[in-house]
C-alpha cells in the first residue's frame, strides 16, 4: 500500500513535464528531409571548366627561342671554318705546340658560339614541359606541335654541332 502514494506523486509530476510538450511548433519534425533523400550514387554533373588557350606572349616566347637557336647556329657557322683551317693545320702537332694550342683555343670559341643553340634547346625543352603539364592538368588547352618542331630543330643543330666539335677533337687527339 505504500507504492499507492509513490504512484500518485509520479502522475502529478508528469502531467507537469507533459504540459510544456503540447506546443508542437517549438520542435523540429521528424518527417524525412528532402537532403536525406537525396542520391548520393550518382554524382552530380558540374560543368567542366575551359582551360584557357595558348596566348599570344606564348607565341613570341616560342618564336624568340627559335630566333636564338637560329642565331646560334649562325655564330657556330661563322667560327667554325676558322676552327677548323686551324685544326688541321694542326693535325698532326705535337700536344702544347702553337698549333695545336691555336687550334684548342679556336674549338674552346667554336663551343662558345653554339651557347646560343644550346641554351634556346633547353628554354624549348622547359616550354615544352610546362605546356604538356598544364594540357594534362587541365589549366591550358592547345597543342605542343609548334613547340615540338621547335625543338626538333634546335636538336638537330645542336646534335650538328656536336658532331663536328667531335670531329675537330678527333683531329687533335694523340695518335
Amino acid at each position: 500500500m505504500m507504492f499507492r502514494p509513490l504512484f500518485s506523486s509520479l502522475a502529478l509530476l508528469l502531467t507537469g513535464c507533459a504540459a510544456g510538450v503540447a506546443d508542437t511548433s517549438a520542435y523540429p519534425s521528424l518527417a524525412r528531409r528532402p537532403v536525406e533523400s537525396a542520391d548520393y550514387e550518382t554524382p552530380a554533373a558540374t560543368p567542366a571548366p575551359t582551360a584557357p588557350a595558348a596566348s599570344p606572349s606564348d607565341d613570341a616566347e616560342l618564336a624568340r627561342y627559335v630566333g636564338q637557336a637560329a642565331a646560334g647556329a649562325m655564330a657556330f657557322d661563322k667560327a667554325y671554318a676558322e676552327a677548323q683551317r686551324l685544326t688541321r693545320a694542326a693535325s698532326g702537332a705535337a700536344v702544347s705546340s702553337d698549333p695545336w694550342v691555336a687550334a684548342q683555343a679556336a674549338i674552346s670559341a667554336l663551343e662558345s658560339a653554339r651557347n646560343d643553340s644550346v641554351s634556346a634547346l633547353a628554354a624549348l625543352d622547359t616550354l615544352y614541359t610546362a605546356r604538356v603539364s598544364a594540357i594534362a592538368d587541365g589549366k591550358m588547352s592547345g597543342s605542343v606541335d609548334a613547340i615540338d618542331a621547335a625543338r626538333a630543330s634546335a636538336l638537330a643543330t645542336v646534335d650538328s654541332q656536336n658532331d663536328r666539335l667531335d670531329a675537330l677533337r678527333a683531329m687533335l687527339a694523340p695518335a
